[in-house]
C-alpha cells in the first residue's frame, strides 16, 4: 500500500477539517449578517445589551451546524466575540482591556464560543457517520438479497437452456416447450428485480432528487394493474378507488413500482391466497394505498423484518424457493420514504395480511 507523503497527507487533513467552499462562506455571512441585524433593531427598542452574546452564540451554532469542517464555525465565534466586544459593549466602537472585567469577558465569550462550535461541528461530523454506517448496511443488505434472489432463477435458466441443447433431439414438443416456459418465467422475473434495482439507484444517490409531479392514483392503479395482469392472471385483483380524483405528487414510475411489487408479493408469497384486493382512499391530506390479500398472513416474528431487505419467504412450503419478498419490499420501502410517505404492514392469521402506504397530497406542500 502506497502512502502519501507526510506534508500531502497533512494538507489532506487539513483540508478534511477546514473546507472552503463559497456556499459555505455566503452561508456564515449571512447568519452573522442576520444576527447583528436583530441586535441592532433590538438595541433600538431596549438599551440593554444582555442579549447581545445570546444572540452571536445561536448564530455561531447554527453557521457550525449548517457549514462543513471546523473552519466557518471557528471563525465564526471569533468574529461574533470582537463584534459583540467592539460594537455592543462599552465603551462602543473601541477596545478598552484596562478595565478589570473587560479582558475577562472577552476571553470567556470566546471559549464558550468555541466550545459551542467545536461540539455543535462534532455531532454534525458524529451524525454523518451515522448516517454513512446505515448507509453501508443497508447496502450490504440489499446484495446479500439480490445474491440470494438471483443465483437460484439464473441457475433455473442455465439448467433449463442446457437440456434443450443437449437433448434436443430426444425432447418432446411438449417437453420443450415446458422448458421454454421455466425460462421464460425466470427471466421475465429477472426483469422486474432489475428495474427494482434501477429503482433503487434512482433514490439510492446522494444527488438523487425524487421530481414529483401531480398524478391521478385512479390512473396510476389502472396502469400498473394492466402490467400485472400480463404476468400473472391469478388471483384475481378487485380494484376499489374513491369517487373524487386525488391527485397526488408522486414518481408516477416509482410508485408504479411500489404497487407492483406489493401485488406480486400477494401473488407468490400469500399462500392459499383466492383474490387480492386493491384500494386507494383518501385519510385527511394523505393518499393511502393498500393490498390485501385472503391467504394464511405473515409469521409475527416476520412483521418488524419485513422492510429490511433480507431474502425472506413468506411461505416456507413453497417448492419454488428462488422468490423472496425482501428486495422487493425493502424497494418499496425505499421509494415511500423518498416520497415523504409511510409504510406499514399488519398480518390477521388465517385471514391474510395488507401491507398500507400513504403519501402526502398536493396541500400538505403548502403547510
Amino acid at each position: 500500500m502506497i502512502h502519501p507523503p507526510r506534508k500531502e497527507s497533512f494538507l489532506l487533513r487539513l483540508r478534511q477539517f477546514f473546507p472552503l467552499s463559497l456556499r459555505d462562506t455566503l452561508t456564515a455571512v449571512l447568519i452573522i449578517g442576520c444576527a447583528g441585524g436583530v441586535c441592532v433593531l433590538l438595541r433600538m427598542l431596549d438599551d440593554s445589551d444582555i442579549y447581545v452574546s445570546m444572540i452571536f452564540l445561536l448564530a455561531v451554532a447554527l453557521i457550525s451546524r449548517c457549514t462543513r469542517g471546523y473552519f466557518y464555525g471557528l471563525a465564526a465565534s471569533v468574529a461574533g466575540v470582537v463584534g459583540v466586544n467592539y460594537i455592543f459593549t462599552y465603551p462602543y466602537f473601541a477596545f478598552n482591556f484596562t478595565r478589570s472585567s473587560y479582558p475577562i469577558t472577552f476571553v470567556s465569550m470566546l471559549a464558550v464560543s468555541v466550545i459551542i462550535s467545536a461540539m455543535t461541528t462534532q455531532i454534525k461530523e458524529q451524525e454523518k457517520l451515522h448516517a454513512e454506517a446505515e448507509k453501508e448496511r443497508l447496502r450490504g443488505n440489499l446484495l446479500r438479497a439480490v445474491s440470494h434472489d438471483l443465483r437460484t432463477p439464473l441457475t433455473s435458466i442455465l439448467g433449463a437452456s442446457s437440456t434443450i441443447l443437449e437433448n434436443d433431439e430426444v425432447l418432446t414438443p411438449s417437453q420443450r416447450r415446458e422448458l421454454l416456459s421455466e425460462v421464460k418465467e425466470d427471466a421475465e422475473w429477472l426483469i422486474r428485480m432489475v428495474e427494482n434495482l434501477l429503482s433503487v439507484t434512482r433514490i439510492g444517490g446522494e444527488a438523487a432528487k425524487i421530481t414529483k409531479e401531480a398524478e391521478a392514483a385512479e390512473e396510476i392503479v389502472e396502469e400498473t394493474l394492466r402490467k400485472f395482469r400480463k404476468s400473472f392472471s391469478r388471483p384475481p385483483v378487485t380494484v376499489s378507488v374513491p369517487e373524487e380524483l386525488l391527485m397526488v405528487p408522486m414518481d408516477a414510475i416509482l410508485i408504479q413500482q411500489v404497487i407492483f411489487n406489493l401485488l406480486e408479493n400477494a401473488a407468490l408469497h400469500a399462500k392459499g391466497a383466492t383474490r387480492i384486493e386493491l384500494r386507494v382512499f383518501r385519510r385527511e391530506h394523505q393518499a393511502v394505498f393498500e393490498v390485501e390479500d385472503n391467504g394464511e398472513g405473515i409469521e409475527k416474528a416476520m412483521l418488524p423484518h419485513l422492510f429490511e431487505g433480507y431474502g425472506m419467504e413468506m411461505d416456507s412450503d413453497r417448492s419454488d424457493k428462488k422468490r423472496s419478498m425482501g428486495i422487493g419490499l425493502s424497494v418499496c420501502m425505499s421509494i415511500v420514504k423518498a416520497h415523504g410517505g409511510q409504510m406499514e404492514a399488519e398480518s390477521f392469521p388465517g385471514h391474510g395480511a395488507v401491507f398500507r402506504f400513504s403519501l402526502p397530497m398536493e396541500e400538505d406542500s403548502a403547510l
